[in-house]
């Protein structure tokens, strides 16, 4: 590695909450000069890695395999000193965040130093930092210990005031997705999937909390609801272990490593695009660069296919605009059919961080998965920041299930419906008139709910497909359960950790943790780690955005004129000020919408129990 220089100190710039690790070692005087190494993350952590060079976006964009493995690197870096870890928000779930942790507290068993200098803590970002061996806030900063709060979001009066109507069939007591159309507030077993689940996620955050601090989880509950705190309240309260300017921080380190010490603001990153931008021909040399093929290593490698957003029949392409489109089970099938064969793929990851969707992309997927197996091949899944119904469908019949503590998975059950929408037309002053040959023709029309005969033809229909699932799970997960399947499913949403109690996945543990699995169970140990299929660079992402291909919508206002375009001049005027000053609530909004939109084209689908923000 370029890098490889003398003793070193890794200075981690971060934008996301991040955890750090135990007291460890400290410089020696008689050690050559050391180096910082500073990696700087802002942005958006993605799953995906992206090929995009910054001339081209103000926004970074981070992919959790880039940053485990750049983290890595400095850990076995002999010249690596310590780490030291600046925070400025990079966007991430729940189990990256929890990924990124685990990472950081390997640094511990090597005797590295981890310090901290933060600008802003909520609970998340706290627990994540607190397993540092040295805290530091900005004099006035918030340190937001109060706690985990959600909201929940029902869409029945919207719809109502539409004139639409949600004729939704549920197989399952527990697989409430469709209750965000048809209710106002949440049935008794979706209140009760909620409070599980949140108990889950908060003991998981108290638990972090506790490791890094050396507290109770007692001890961690009350100062979370005597919270929150001033930067000095929180060194009162033995929160934090310091209160100083970035230049007082800085000073320290002067103070422990020496005045010589050189920061590398580049550390582990590849060189970017070297373009004068003085010579008229620059921008030709980044188009040969960017467009010229990677060679592929022949060396022994661990293949990574992503399930990454709603699970979707048919082929998308990534945006260099927006991210993912969709985990698209023609794309994934060919990914896992191009792993199956090549030879230099010993093993594959099926890194999964989805909500589910259409049962019929699922099924597809998981069959490919499995030709993977038939092939002699470990199939190793690593569960992200969700893999819950289709996102488990997919993973159950793997060799191995990794998740994080915090993952929410499982969902195990069915959901389906249409949306009536002769109201709404009745006001607009249109009239349909339908022939039909064929008793249920019309079962899937919006001008009518379902008759008792149609609904129970659905019914048993979403039964098949939910028997379907349940034989997939059993037979993958065949002598693992400590439970009755039936008392795991029913659409039951459970933490990581509280899936791996439940035999429903194998070990907790993030991306770098199941590709080692996945290179020993295949018995190789010298190895390279590739996406399949490569990454698109930006040019190719960009003909694809032009071409109009894979496109959903992000706008609130393009979003409620696919609903019918019921806008009022008011409207047009709020919906963007809602888009801007309750982001949270708009994104979950977005989400119903593209959940009425899926369960009306799908008609049956596996998805999250509720579409729901945490904070």
């Amino acid at each position: 590695m370029a890098h490889q220089l003398s003793r070193c100190v890794v200075l981690v710039s971060l934008c996301i909450p991040f955890a750090s690790i135990a007291r460890a070692g400290e410089f020696k005087a008689d050690q050559a000069s050391p180096k910082i190494a500073h990696f700087h993350l802002s942005g958006q952590l993605t799953e995906v890695p992206q090929e995009t060079p910054p001339l081209f976006s103000n926004a970074k964009v981070t992919s959790l395999k880039e940053l485990i493995e750049r983290l890595g690197n400095a850990r076995k870096d002999d010249a690596v000193a310590a780490v030291v870890i600046t925070y400025n928000g990079l966007g991430m779930g729940l189990g990256q965040l929890e990924e990124v942790r685990s990472e950081l507290l390997k640094f511990k068993a090597v005797n590295k130093r981890v310090f901290v200098h933060v600008e802003g803590v909520t609970l998340a970002t706290y627990a994540l930092l607190s397993a540092s061996s040295d805290f530091y806030v900005v004099p006035l900063t918030d340190v937001w210990l109060h706690g985990l709060y959600t909201e929940s979001m029902y869409l029945k009066g919207a719809l109502d005031w539409l004139g639409f109507k949600a004729d939704i069939v549920h197989i399952g007591d527990f697989k409430s997705a469709g209750e965000t159309l048809s209710r106002s507030g949440p049935s008794a077993p979706a209140r009760e999937n909620i409070e599980w689940l949140l108990d889950g996620l908060y003991d998981n955050l108290v638990n972090m909390i506790g490791e890094g601090r050396g507290l109770t989880a007692g001890q961690v509950k009350n100062l979370i609801d005597n919270g929150p705190y001033t930067a000095e309240g929180a060194l009162a309260a033995g929160l934090v272990d310091g209160v100083e300017y970035r230049d007082d921080f800085m000073a320290r380190l002067n103070d422990i490593y020496g005045d010589d010490v050189d920061i590398d603001s580049r550390y582990g990153e590849e060189d970017g695009l070297d373009v004068d931008m003085s010579n008229p021909f620059a921008f030709f040399s980044i188009f040969q660069e960017l467009l010229s093929p990677k060679k592929t290593s022949s060396k022994d490698t661990i293949g990574i296919v992503y399930v990454e957003g709603a699970i979707t029949p048919g082929y998308g392409d990534r945006s260099p605009f927006g991210g993912s489109g969709g985990a698209h089970s023609g794309d994934i099938r060919n990914a896992l059919n191009e792993a199956a064969e090549d030879s230099h793929i010993k093993a594959v990851v099926l890194r999964v961080d989805s909500p589910g969707g259409s049962a019929m992309a699922s099924e597809i997927i998981l069959h490919a998965a499995q030709r993977v197996q038939e092939a002699g091949k470990p199939l190793i899944v690593s569960m992200g920041n969700v893999a819950a119904s289709g996102g488990y469908y997919v993973s159950c019949s793997a060799d191995a299930i990794f998740a994080d503590e915090t993952t929410i998975t499982a969902s195990i059950g069915v959901v389906g419906g249409k949306i009536v929408t002769s109201d709404m037309w009745t006001k607009l002053g249109v009239n349909w008139v339908s022939y039909q040959r064929g008793a249920n023709a019309d079962m899937l029309a919006t001008d009518n709910e379902f008759t008792q005969k149609q609904r129970q033809h659905i019914t048993d229909w979403m039964t098949e497909v939910y028997d379907v699932f349940k034989g997939h799970v059993t037979t993958g997960r065949k002598g693992k359960l400590t439970q009755p399947l039936d008392e795991l499913a029913a659409g039951r949403v459970f933490t990581g950790r509280q899936a791996l109690d439940r035999g429903l996945v194998d070990q907790i543990g993030g991306l770098s943790e199941a590709v080692e699995f996945a290179a020993k169970k295949a018995g190789i140990y010298d190895y390279d780690v590739r996406v399949v299929p490569k990454p698109k660079n930006l040019f190719e992402m960009i003909f694809n955005e032009m071409s109009g291909e894979g496109s959903r919508p992000t706008d609130i206002r393009a979003a409620v004129a696919q609903l019918g375009g019921m806008q009022t001049p008011g409207m047009e005027a709020m919906l963007p000020m809602l888009q801007r000053f309750d982001p949270q609530r708009v994104a979950a909004l977005l989400e119903g919408i593209n959940r009425v939109e899926m369960i009306h084209r799908e008609g049956v689908a596996v998805v999250m129990p509720m579409v729901f923000s945490v904070r």
